[in-house]
């Protein structure tokens, strides 16, 4: 099965963790609406989760996950 997330450009990413973060902060003052805190909580443990230390951590090789 294919991995949208690593399909993803690192452009794409990086836009995405921007508003990530931009969502987190308005979360925490308020301004926006407490799903958009764990939306921003469940696409920031997407992000750990596939960095390379995490996947050395857990074992994985990205050879597996094809």
């Amino acid at each position: 099965m294919n991995d949208p997330v690593r399909q993803m450009s690192d452009g794409a990413k990086q836009a995405i963790d921007v508003l990530s973060i931009g969502t987190g902060l308005g979360a925490l003052v308020q301004w926006l609406p407490s799903i958009a805190a764990l939306l921003t909580v469940i696409w920031t443990a997407i992000r750990i989760f596939e960095t390379p230390t995490v996947q050395r951590l857990l074992n994985r090789n990205s050879e597996e996950a094809e």
